[in-house]
């Protein structure tokens, strides 16, 4: 790179012409072509730092990847375990748990089945009984109440009788007291 003598190329670059010859001078199209192209290469090599983040990455991924798959083989294998023990030991003691229970429990609820029926037929006929003696007991007064309304004429013609004949004892009573005052008054 310096301005005299033969350049060494860098990196993967083939020296262009015939081999041994010197390059012209820095200031030809050709020389600046390859001046970019050199600094190019260091600039990608210095401070382009992609192709290696990116193998870090492909790395990263790759290791996470194989971990998280063997993490989840081991929590599938765990599942896989636990439902064969739940399916060989737990299931078959729960469903004889179950079924010894079950036979108590159906006979424990038809018990109260049949006591709840009873007790709602005690009340329906409880229920019929009063409604019944409520229909009796209107009957009862209903008919009470017409025998009264057809006596009432009758005793109220016999009170008025009674009170008419009162007022004429009690008016001939008057007719002679005032008699006898009047005799007493000539005196």
């Amino acid at each position: 790179m310096s301005g005299g003598g033969e350049e060494t190329p860098v990196g993967c670059e083939v020296p262009t012409g015939g081999g041994g010859k010197k390059r012209d001078s820095l200031g030809t199209a050709g020389s600046a072509h390859l001046i970019i192209k050199d600094l190019g290469e260091i600039h990608s090599r210095l401070l382009d730092h992609r192709p290696v983040i990116q193998g870090e990455t492909r790395y990263f991924v790759k290791e996470f990847e194989e971990k998280r798959g063997l993490r989840e083989m081991r929590v599938l294998e765990n599942l896989k375990n636990m439902i064969h023990e739940t399916n060989e030991h737990t299931l078959p003691k729960c469903r004889e748990t179950m079924q010894d229970n079950l036979q108590q429990v159906l006979q424990r609820l038809q018990a109260a089945n049949d006591s709840v029926c009873r007790l709602q037929q005690r009340e329906q006929e409880r229920k019929k009984m009063y409604n019944d003696r409520l229909v009796a007991n209107e009957k009862r007064r209903s008919l009470q109440w017409e025998e009264f309304m057809k006596e009432q004429p009758q005793k109220r013609a016999a009170v008025d009788e009674e009170h008419r004949k009162a007022v004429a004892r009690l008016r001939e009573q008057y007719a002679e007291m005032q008699k006898d005052l009047a005799k007493f008054a000539t005196f």
